[in-house]
């Protein structure tokens, strides 16, 4: 079981001097990485460029320290751009505000209630279906930016956007265009020539200092921003309405999903990398607590980073001191180099986000996905699109009802109820029943015996093949067995009709025995006080067993 307990506080016990100067290095690192991501997600989500660095710095923070990971590094995502986009659209940034505490209340409850594993088990098509639409719209969001096209009133549609960027088409600026194309090449290239600094930082500083020093006219964030603050904001305490709850209950529920489940796969990625285990319940628990602290102090939505966790691994990282070191670095850096940040221009930002929308799309899985059976391609598929053309929450509504409805159909195609009719004559009866005690007369047979076999989950979405065998029982029946032998689970309908069965088999005098019983249906049998009502008696663990019992009643009788 998941403990509540910070791997900080339990990875202290061992620590040493040499892994302190392993988390300072990749901390910066780290710090250096995430300084043009953050900037980048939070003007692509529609707010000021240093409320990405309150996220990382608060929110990337009390992940690390309240954190069920070694190794986790939190902070603005790509998968939130969408979702807080809606939001503030609607409601403004207070409504963004409310929704991300709201969510970090909510993924503190998760973690509480010991739900950490309970999240992890998202069907991987909706992930796969909902990321690689986030990535093409994170994608369509930049080519305004990336070309310099400076449309004003550009649509919240995908396919709105697509409409106006052909339409526009004669509006490509091409000097913004080479700019941004410049920096693609530059985080394209730079990995080959030193993968210790970033690409997306050289790129940044290399065309931000073309544009200063040739004084080219293109949008940067200064002309678009003005001067950014360099101060941490001083916490700020929402006003809260019964209403305003109401009409973000459904956003807040999105940012804990999605935050839940970002952070939680990031941790097992990064457990695999490290040979860790980490703790899925505080890890919820952390992340919840830094969306509360990110929303307080004006940051937008924080969850585990995947990219920024593993370039803290490779540096070296692997304690909760990396995360608190990136946290600070980058709190240095937001009051010493916000006036220069002012200086980038915006389509280098769109080229950094080009690349991250790549490495969300995830397109390798997407094109494996699309050759599984049907069901998932249309989970997926379903997923993919709600994401782009409708709503995210819609996506992931549907997609996760969609997803249950057809496991249901998959459970009840692979549970049925087979009849068969134990009529034995004098040549096999004998073969069939071990009762070494009794001496059986030959001549006696077992006619009007008959035997249902459910086979698979007993539940609501099998429940009506058992009404139909017990509808068409044979009026000659003396004996109804249910073999349970191969039902590992049953549900409340399932017992429903079981109380049912008992019923009918009463009225047309039958007497029910059940073989095989497992531990679960047993369980719920008594629960339910369903046992009592057929008789322990006529219980047994096997077929034989109670062909015996019926054997040795019918000579008592006789």
């Amino acid at each position: 079981m998941s403990k509540l307990k910070p791997k900080l506080f339990s990875v202290m016990k061992t620590y040493t001097k040499q892994q302190f100067y392993k988390d300072v290095t990749a901390g910066i690192i780290v710090a250096i990485i995430a300084l043009p991501l953050s900037i980048a997600l939070a003007i692509a989500s529609g707010v000021a460029p240093e409320k990405g660095l309150y996220t990382a710095i608060i929110g990337g923070f009390l992940v690390s320290f309240f954190g069920g990971s070694r190794v986790q590094i939190a902070g603005p995502t790509g998968a939130f751009m969408i979702i807080v986009l809606g939001i503030i659209e609607v409601y403004g940034f207070d409504g963004l505000v409310i929704a991300t505490l709201m969510a970090g209340i909510i993924m503190i409850f998760l973690g509480l209630l010991k739900m950490g594993s309970v999240v992890k088990f998202i069907p991987y098509p909706i992930i796969t279906g909902f990321t690689s639409g986030i990535a093409l719209v994170i994608f369509s969001s930049q080519i305004n930016d990336f070309f310099g096209m400076n449309i004003l009133d550009l649509s919240p549609h995908f396919s709105g956007k697509w409409i106006q960027f052909f339409s526009n088409i004669n509006r490509i600026d091409l000097v913004t265009m080479s700019i941004g194309f410049l920096s693609l090449t530059i985080i394209i290239i730079w990995p080959k020539i030193n993968r210790r600094i970033p690409g997306t930082l050289i790129a940044i500083i290399f065309t931000s200092l073309i544009v200063y020093f040739f004084n080219l006219d293109i949008a940067t964030i200064g002309s678009k921003y003005g001067e950014l603050s360099s101060a941490l904001p001083v916490p700020r305490f929402p006003s809260i309405t019964f209403e305003k709850i109401k009409l973000l209950i459904e956003p807040a529920f999105v940012i804990a999903f999605l935050g839940s489940v970002e952070s939680l796969l990031s941790a097992v990625v990064s457990d695999g990398m490290i040979g860790s285990r980490h703790r899925s319940n505080m890890e919820l628990v952390a992340q919840g607590v830094g969306n509360v602290g990110s929303s307080l102090f004006g940051g937008i939505p924080v969850t585990g980073a995947i990219a920024r966790t593993v370039a803290n691994i490779k540096n070296g990282g692997r304690t909760p001191i990396a995360g608190i070191v990136h946290s600070i670095t980058l709190f240095i850096m937001l009051i010493s180099l916000m006036p220069l940040v002012s200086h980038i221009p915006l389509s280098s930002l769109a080229a950094v986000l080009f690349v991250v929308a790549y490495n969300m799309s995830e397109w390798r899985e997407f094109k494996t996905l699309l050759k599984s059976p049907m069901p998932d391609t249309i989970v997926l598929l379903t997923t993919f699109g709600l994401t782009i053309f409708v709503d995210l929450v819609v996506a992931i509504e549907v997609g996760i009802m969609l997803s249950m409805f057809l496991f249901m159909k998959r459970m009840a195609d692979v549970s049925d109820v087979s009849i068969k009719k134990l009529d034995f004559t004098e040549e096999t009866h004998l073969e069939m029943i071990n009762e070494p005690k009794q001496a059986l007369d030959s001549s006696l047979h077992l006619a009007g015996v008959q035997m249902y076999q459910i086979n698979g989950p007993f539940f609501f979405g099998a429940a009506n093949k058992y009404v139909e065998a017990i509808k068409s029982i044979d009026p000659t029946t003396k004996y109804l067995i249910i073999g349970m032998k191969h039902v590992p689970a049953m549900d409340a309908t399932a017992i429903h009709y079981f109380k049912s069965s008992i019923k009918i088999c009463k009225s047309k005098k039958i007497l029910l025995l059940i073989t095989g019983l497992r531990n679960q249906p047993k369980q719920a049998l008594q629960k339910a006080d369903v046992l009592s009502k057929i008789g322990e008696e006529n219980v047994f663990s096997t077929i034989e067993d109670a062909l015996n019992f019926i054997q040795l009643t019918r000579i008592d009788h006789e």
